[in-house]
């Protein structure tokens, strides 16, 4: 027997009123799925080369996180920086633009720390075309946390984040984890700007630190010091002989300087005393253990970004998160008697992206082909996912046909600058540079008959042609 129970109006009308709020939550939960909008989370780290992963095929670490991202999506092996050095590399992050489209307060080019750091307040046109800007119009909501380095016009706060921590390591990682297990109305993106493996920075900075600014950043690195110390223990149990020879990475096919190296290096190297005095003063067991601690900084940080993707799994929002992993630069790491960054080398310039969203992007991809900016290229590329045109630099693209296996018509160049010079590297490995931090300084290389860079091509007759097409390329589509 059926029981019929009459409500009042009134308490119908509050019934039913839930009833929908409970559909609406429903549906606000999956919103993001319904309008084609993953979630977006940039894992961006910092001075880490384009081969410490143990999915390239190093040998000498372990990154299981890292190679789950891979293995799961796509890999670029040639993938650049706009720039090989902090805080011009973010810039672009922001902007989608080259750091030399800025000017300093000077009115000089943007193409080194101190320079990018004091870019005066940008235009109404870059403030309307910033990667934040454009996702805060597809509805996004917008999180980033750690490492900054910007100008005060270009902070996560001055564009419309909400900046959830500004630690860089597992302080802040376990805060966007708290972000991830939220039930979130809009779909999201999140920057989880992390520190590793910077930290072995100060392994020869804390050798040579004479200018008062050293010696300022030595005093605030209590915490990158402790890390990095850590990072060159020798394992307990083991003889120093046997740890140089067994435990640490080799030295590199290119430990030796370039034959004819630019002046341009040599005063990039001189022009601080840490640098200068590891060239000159390191033995070969001191780069051995340089190359040590930075695989081990690397490992701290793939345990990072193990826990943001357990946090991931477990809010069960995996098949609806893309997730993008990338560095704002490389480590010389021994290579031409160098450490540190903002050089054209490969070490330097080339650094990892990959990129995965299950059931959406084929896993197991590793693109070997074509030329990927991560400064111009990740803007219009998570705006495509979340539904919008983003367009900044011209010269940008979308990844997301490259990222879903299409076969499509893809720049055959493609421009990088530093504080000492600009170059052009196509997809058969010739890199023009034109270095001028010391005057102007031509060469030409070739990563397919020499990549580790330990000569040049510029006056070889064979490749005179080509070295007339490089130039040409550098003047009229990247430098003009």
């Amino acid at each position: 027997m059926m029981i019929c129970i009459k409500y009042p109006k009134k308490i119908k009308t509050v019934f039913f009123t839930i009833f929908i709020s409970l559909i609406a939550s429903c549906q606000d939960k999956n919103k993001s799925v319904e309008n084609g909008q993953p979630n977006i989370i940039y894992i961006y780290v910092d001075q880490m080369s384009a081969n410490m992963m143990s999915c390239a095929g190093n040998t000498y670490l372990n990154t299981p996180a890292i190679d789950y991202i891979a293995n799961n999506g796509i890999r670029f092996t040639k993938a650049y920086t706009t720039n090989p050095v902090c805080s011009p590399a973010r810039v672009s992050l922001m902007t989608g633009r080259f750091p030399s489209y800025f000017k300093d307060n000077q009115g000089n080019e943007v193409r080194e720390n101190r320079a990018s750091m004091k870019i005066p307040e940008v235009s109404s046109e870059v403030k309307n075309t910033t990667i934040a800007s454009f996702l805060k119009k597809a509805n996004y909501e917008l999180y980033f946390g750690g490492k900054e380095h910007l100008p005060e016009s270009l902070t996560p706060n001055t564009l419309g984040f909400n900046k959830f921590s500004d630690n860089e390591r597992g302080e802040m990682v376990n805060k966007a984890v708290e972000i991830i297990n939220e039930e979130h109305k809009k779909p999201y993106f999140m920057v989880v700007s992390l520190i590793n493996p910077h930290d072995i920075c100060y392994m020869a900075l804390r050798e040579k630190a004479t200018s008062a600014n050293d010696a300022l950043l030595l005093k605030r690195a209590e915490v990158e010091i402790a890390t990095l110390n850590n990072a060159m223990k020798i394992p307990e149990g083991i003889s120093e002989t046997e740890f140089y020879t067994d435990y640490c990475p080799p030295l590199p096919p290119n430990f030796e300087p370039q034959k004819d190296e630019p002046r341009a290096i040599k005063k990039l190297i001189n022009d601080r005393p840490f640098r200068k005095n590891a060239r000159e003063n390191f033995t070969e067991n001191d780069w051995k253990h340089h190359r040590y601690a930075y695989h081990r900084l690397t490992e701290v940080l793939d345990k990072e970004v193990q826990l943001l993707l357990n946090a991931i799994k477990a809010s069960g929002q995996e098949e609806n998160t893309l997730i993008i992993f990338s560095s704002d630069h490389g480590e010389m790491s021994a290579s031409h008697r160098m450490e540190h960054k903002s050089t054209l080398y490969e070490e330097s310039a080339n650094i990892p992206l990959l990129a995965m969203w299950k059931n959406h992007i084929p896993k197991g991809q590793i693109n070997d082909q074509n030329l990927i900016s991560n400064g111009l290229d990740i803007l219009p590329t998570v705006c495509d996912y979340a539904n919008i045109t983003g367009i900044s630099d011209v010269r940008g693209k979308s990844l997301r046909p490259l990222l879903e296996g299409k076969n499509v018509k893809w720049r055959e160049t493609l421009g990088v600058e530093s504080e000492i010079g600009k170059m052009v590297i196509d997809t058969d490995g010739l890199k023009y540079i034109r270095y001028d931090a010391d005057g102007i300084e031509e060469q030409l290389l070739n990563l397919e008959l020499d990549p580790f860079e330990t000569t040049h091509f510029t006056n070889d007759p064979n490749f005179k042609q080509d070295l007339v097409r490089m130039r040409a390329i550098y003047e009229k589509e990247w430098f003009d």
